[in-house]
């Protein structure tokens, strides 16, 4: 029997911004290099990004600090979104540096399948791949489905793991067999997320300026337009209208006064109202996502397409915000008996969203139920089963070779 404990992971990164998919492979890598039985690294081919009207830089990222906090090793190809090179291509220089980082690793995670384009090269060490896929529209990924495939059929891609039940159909649908897809839910730090009740609850309220009875949506999204902040600005009209004590608290990148296209967004939606922009609240992004969760009421999602497996709604909820949202991916079945689902609708997602603040309270007990199921835990052992089944069976054909 070959021996699995001790094996060397790295994982692939496009870069470090702002996203729900960084958060949640963070939290994997971390867990898992924290157990001891695998030891992780990560390279990330860009080093800053420019996206959603916000520069984020590698070593100013929560998630690049949480992973070094705890021992991962970070390394980078040192590329940015400011430079003229073509995305695709790679230098001599950076292939040596992805030589390097590769051969140390036993397994490659690819966060995505964006980076998949640097496994594929020929130049790449030969190393078993498990591609982590966080979307149930691979059609909208260009070029990354076709890298996703063209490492399935080269013999690279040795598995698959699905966020969610409607990423493994979408990519099955897409041309992934069917022997390489593995579902593993999304999971969330249970100690973090938990409801805050009484006057702690009060005062996380009072530090966002929000009051006692204030009913609070607060919506937590990169600017972009799978996350449709058109139609949440033009419920958040709606709600706001019909309930003289609701507030709306807007954050993550591109949820700010800096970003003119969503400024445009606001003074389009609400131009006829600015009596009502007193109660929107631009936060941008933040890294206490577990007190805004905590002191809200509801938890909205308005996204158009491409969700699997939201965070904001399992995070939301666990703090004990209500959460709605559109019929996207798996949200539906996340939010069963704990929250709602809305038609794409302004109206309709608001007079939800008065309805979910009002019911808050008689939802905690199913909330309270259903908490074990979001453990991280139970994901982190889906991961390791995945990971070391992979370099097994790697080990195995290497004895036979």
């Amino acid at each position: 029997m070959i021996q699995t404990n001790g094996s060397r992971v790295l994982s692939l990164y496009e870069g470090f911004f702002s996203g729900g998919a960084r958060v949640l492979h963070s939290t994997v890598v971390t867990g898992l290099h924290q157990a001891g039985h695998q030891k992780h690294s990560v390279l990330s081919l860009y080093s800053e990004v420019e996206r959603e009207a916000t520069l984020q830089r590698m070593e100013e990222d929560p998630r690049y600090q949480s992973l070094v906090g705890v021992g991962v090793r970070v390394a980078s190809l040192g590329r940015s979104t400011a430079g003229n090179h073509d995305p695709r291509d790679f230098t001599e220089a950076e292939m040596a540096v992805a030589t390097r980082e590769a051969r140390a690793a036993g397994v490659i995670l690819s966060l995505k399948e964006q980076p998949l384009r640097l496994v594929n090269h020929p130049a790449f060490p030969d190393r078993p791949v498990v591609a982590c896929l966080h979307r149930s529209d691979p059609e909208h990924s260009g070029h990354a489905l076709d890298d996703l495939l063209d490492s399935a059929a080269n013999g690279r891609l040795a598995a698959a793991v699905c966020c969610a039940e409607s990423t493994r159909d979408a990519y099955l649908a897409a041309g992934v067999p069917a022997e390489l897809l593995h579902v593993i839910p999304n999971g969330i730090n249970l100690v973090r997320f938990r409801p805050v009740r009484g006057a702690r609850r009060l005062a996380l309220r009072g530090a966002l300026g929000l009051g006692a009875d204030d009913n609070a949506v607060v919506y937590a999204a990169r600017y972009d337009a799978m996350k449709n902040p058109e139609l949440f600005l033009r419920s958040a009209r709606e709600f706001l209208a019909a309930d003289p004590q609701g507030a709306v608290l807007m954050c993550g990148a591109g949820m700010s006064a800096h970003n003119p296209a969503l400024a445009a967004d606001i003074e389009q939606i609400f131009g006829d109202r600015p009596d009502l922009l007193g109660r929107v609240h631009l936060l941008g992004v933040r890294l206490d996502m577990e007190r805004l969760y905590a002191a809200a009421d509801v938890v909205a999602l308005t996204s158009a397409f491409g969700e699997a497996a939201p965070l904001c709604l399992i995070e939301g909820a666990m703090c004990g915000a209500v959460p709605v949202t559109t019929p996207i991916g798996d949200a539906p079945s996340i939010v069963s008996r704990i929250g709602f689902v809305t038609s794409f609708d302004p109206a309709e997602i608001a007079a939800t969203w008065i309805e979910a603040a009002a019911r808050r309270e008689e939802l905690r007990r199913a909330r309270d139920s259903v908490r074990p199921r979001f453990s991280h835990v139970r994901m982190l052992a889906g991961y390791t089963r995945v990971i070391e089944r992979v370099h097994r069976d790697a080990g195995i054909r290497l004895l036979a070779a």
